[in-house]
């Protein structure tokens, strides 16, 4: 005959959340290096982009940074670290009026800075163009019928 089930004793053990990932945060230090990274390009350089993207691939990203490998620096991360970098206010900026640029950092976004001028940096994002393979969520461009 099987087991009753109704008399057993039932043990509950509280224990703490532990988290099984072995990855460790980035810290306060890690945050400052980028700051002063985006610090010194800015002082370097004279013109600072803002880009907006969306479902970029990182090899497709990586080809596109080399055109600007030898005039410019691409920054992407969190919004807001890179705000603190450009100053959020006209009083925290590091080049006078630098933070009106903190304020269109929103969404998914990036800092271009650069010493080309405006009509080359254009030129070169707006042709720019490779296909892939579509992601999750992008729509169809063509209608196959069977």
């Amino acid at each position: 005959m099987p087991k009753s089930k109704r008399d057993r004793t039932v043990f509950v053990v509280v224990v703490a959340a532990v988290t099984l990932s072995k990855t460790k945060k980035k810290g306060r230090e890690h945050k400052e290096i980028i700051v002063n990274g985006i610090r010194e390009a800015v002082e370097k350089h004279t013109s600072v982009y803002v880009f907006s993207f969306e479902n970029m691939r990182n090899i497709k990203f990586k080809e596109f940074r080399n055109q600007f490998r030898h005039n410019g620096r691409f920054f992407l991360g969190s919004n807001k670290v890179m705000q603190v970098a450009l100053g959020r206010s006209a009083s925290d900026e590091i080049r006078p009026g630098i933070f009106k640029v903190s304020k269109l950092l929103h969404g998914d976004a990036g800092l271009l800075v650069t010493d080309m001028p405006k009509e080359e940096v254009e030129s070169l994002f707006n042709a720019y163009e490779d296909s892939d393979f579509s992601r999750t969520g992008s729509t169809a461009v063509e209608t196959v019928r069977i």
